[in-house]
């Protein structure tokens, strides 16, 4: 009966150093694969940043001379106070309305997405209940009909 239960105990340690290290094993690689993705991402967003960086002064030169063109053919209408708060009225409308669809783009943005997937996968499957595997029991030898010469 000792060697059965030294058994089991080194047969329950084993098992629970596998799933230690396939624990272990899991998590380092949500890690891992959140700092690739997160790299990723930082990476996407900073080139984007740059050409956003890199062509902002042409359009504000740009926007600069189209805004004092409208004002001077407002003016005749106008007059040139009236012509600038028209104009700039209207850049406060457009840019307004720019700043609510941007904003509301990075809060559609979802950051490090396939990390959230494989994590919520694996929360998953570790919150499954484990099945009870049945140990055999040992029983008591018995002889067939035919041995017990009829008693």
């Amino acid at each position: 009966m000792g060697l059965n239960t030294e058994e089991t105990e080194r047969g329950l340690t084993t098992l629970v150093m596998r799933m230690t290290d396939g624990f272990s094993k899991l998590v380092t690689q949500h890690l891992s694969l959140a700092r690739i993705e997160l790299m990723d991402d930082a990476r996407a967003m900073g080139t984007d940043v740059a050409f956003i960086a890199a062509f902002v002064p042409f359009v504000l030169v740009g926007y600069t001379f189209l805004c004092a063109a409208l004002s001077v053919f407002l003016a005749t209408w106008l007059g040139w106070a009236g012509s600038l708060a028209a104009v700039g009225a209207l850049n406060l409308v457009g840019g307004g309305l720019g700043i609510t669809r941007a904003a509301a783009r990075l809060k559609a943005h979802r950051v490090m997405e396939d990390t959230t997937e494989e994590l919520n996968r694996s929360v998953a499957v570790l919150a499954q209940v484990p099945v009870p595997v049945p140990v055999a029991q040992p029983q008591a030898a018995a002889l067939p009909p035919e041995a017990r010469h009829g008693r």
